[in-house]
């Protein structure tokens, strides 16, 4: 019935549906030069980033560059001027999503002497499609209530119940989820234990700010039960004790470029946030617009401007996790952008047997990398369906958050690991990572083999023997720190932070036999980590703080 209404409503009033049409604006990316004119120091990033943020670069010994400012307010006030709406601005990629119906306009932008490029993303003139992008992952409500939760299933190929075992379960750790919708979160029983302890932090529609989130497509919904669901004897998640933001950057009823835009978007907002993990279960290669296609030697790992966010996320700290695609049966076959990434997660997706899903995208990536990276189960995954009950459905977009529900338990065991071992542990903890091949890469991660990994490292970093010596320890007020080595004109970069990995206290001193720490009594009592760091070189002490 709505088909032919539309047939007859254009029928009768085709002017009037032309009008509407040509006054749709376009959507384009505006590449800017450079970032002349922003008032945003380096020095001084409380201004753009939270200290949450700010703290988990800290705790990777993450440098602040200009990839961290914003965008120059001048040149966007310079488009605004001209008569462009701004949809979103773009700090790493140093650029801008822009609308407009004036094609004259957009022709003149593109010679201004600070804009480097202009390209369609988007055409005003779209007619929705009503097709469900994510229908390759097809639903099966049945359930039977007498088990526990059929989700141990996919949590144990994993041995994830390691992790929670020792009450690592995601607590204190931030995973930002971006997708299509989050249909009923807000009412769905599965989620009542995120409700009522408020670990749902926030939400945010990059597609449409006006829109609700909850009243949107149920994908991001099904994704966020596969980490946080929890209705004990029903469903646990693999990291049901994490905290969460829910954020929109894709457009189910159409395909075009501005979706990778909208995710770029919404990965700088989750950074800025201050987030440990993202898990995005999206992927971009073929598009409505034909000539907006990604050929296989765009998926490099470096070239789509989705792949460089996703990219540029991890080198911010945050442990990126994409799925591989489900493209394997169709023509493209391949991984979608951004699991391209060097630095992004690709998950494939296993049975409960561990044998590949046939529908799972194949790698490598273009010139050869591997990829899928690892594996986890995404046929017959535990989760919540579309009507809002537990069930079964299978797709690399939910293996891709089983994955990254564990990986942020693996974060929570070792605060001080960083992104880079945390990948490495996943990675070399698959079951074959010496034989990794273009189906599931690695393989099926063992939780307990990357911590023991992890903690193998990270011990290795808290030396017995320092070139410093600290005293008194424990402490209360003040510590000494006295330099055995030669001193060699260097600069000293030192911390104090807690067992969490949360930075209390730092400051950077000259080159120095002994090094004053002062106005310490304020710093919680039990045990902290002192880092002092000077260029690559650091040494991790273990300080005892008391009254």
């Amino acid at each position: 019935m709505k088909r032919l209404l539309i047939i007859v409503l254009l029928g009768l009033f085709p002017t009037l549906v032309l009008t509407a049409q040509e006054a749709a604006p376009n959507s384009y990316w505006v590449q800017l030069k450079d970032k002349k004119g922003t008032p945003y120091l380096i020095n001084q990033p409380e201004a753009f980033l939270s200290q949450r943020s700010i703290d988990r670069r800290t705790r990777q010994h993450i440098l602040i560059d200009e990839t961290d400012l914003p965008v120059s307010p001048d040149y966007i006030d310079s488009l605004i001027n001209r008569g462009l709406e701004i949809v979103h601005t773009s700090k790493w990629l140093n650029g801008a999503t822009v609308r407009t119906s004036d094609t004259t306009l957009i022709k003149k932008i593109a010679t201004l002497p600070f804009v480097t490029m202009v390209q369609l993303t988007k055409p005003g003139n779209v007619l929705k499609s009503i097709s469900n992008k994510f229908s390759e992952e097809v639903l099966n409500t049945e359930y039977d209530p007498e088990n526990y939760g059929d989700a141990i299933t996919q949590l144990s190929q994993l041995n994830g119940q390691y992790l929670h075992r020792q009450g690592f379960r995601g607590k204190g750790i931030q995973i930002a989820i971006l997708d299509a919708g989050f249909l009923n979160v807000n009412t769905i029983e599965a989620f009542d234990s995120l409700r009522n302890s408020n670990r749902i932090l926030g939400t945010r529609d990059f597609v449409d700010p006006t829109s609700d989130i909850y009243t949107q497509n149920y994908h991001g919904m099904s994704v966020l039960s596969c980490m946080g669901g929890n209705i004990p004897g029903s469903l646990i998640g693999t990291a049901p004790d994490a905290s969460f933001y829910l954020l929109r950057s894709e457009d189910v009823s159409s395909e075009y470029l501005i979706e990778e835009d909208n995710w770029v978007a919404a990965a700088e907002y989750a950074d800025s946030l201050g987030v440990d993990v993202i898990n995005s279960s999206l992927g971009y290669t073929q598009f409505n617009d034909s000539l907006m296609n990604h050929s296989y030697a765009d998926l490099n790992g470096k070239t789509t401007r989705v792949t460089q966010a996703a990219n540029m996320a991890f080198q911010k700290g945050i442990l990126v996790f994409n799925s591989a695609g489900n493209e394997a049966n169709k023509s493209w076959k391949r991984i979608i952008a951004p699991s391209d990434g060097e630095n992004v997660i690709a998950v494939a997706a296993v049975d409960k047997d561990g044998f590949r899903a046939s529908f799972s995208s194949v790698g490598p990536a273009f010139g050869g990398a591997i990829k899928p990276n690892v594996a986890a189960m995404g046929s017959g995954t535990t989760l919540v369906t579309s009507n809002g009950t537990v069930g079964y459905s299978s797709g690399t977009s939910f293996s891709s958050p089983v994955l990254a529900g564990m990986g942020a338990c693996l974060l929570q065991a070792n605060p001080y690991a960083g992104v880079k071992m945390a990948k490495m542990a996943i990675e070399q903890s698959a079951n074959q990572y010496d034989k990794p091949d273009s189906l599931v890469g690695f393989g099926i991660p063992d939780f307990e083999k990357a911590d023991k990994y992890l903690k193998v490292n990270s011990a290795n970093k808290l030396k017995e023997k320092s070139s410093w010596t600290v005293a008194p320890n424990p402490f209360s007020e003040s510590i000494f720190l006295r330099n055995l080595n030669t001193i060699n004109n260097k600069n000293y970069l030192v911390s104090i932070s807690n067992l969490q990995g949360i930075c209390l206290w730092q400051s950077t001193f000259n080159s120095e036999e002994t090094i004053v720490l002062k106005n310490l009594a304020n710093l919680p009592q039990g045990f902290l980590i002192l880092s002092i760091r000077s260029g690559e070189t650091e040494e991790l002490i273990k300080l005892i703080k008391t009254r």
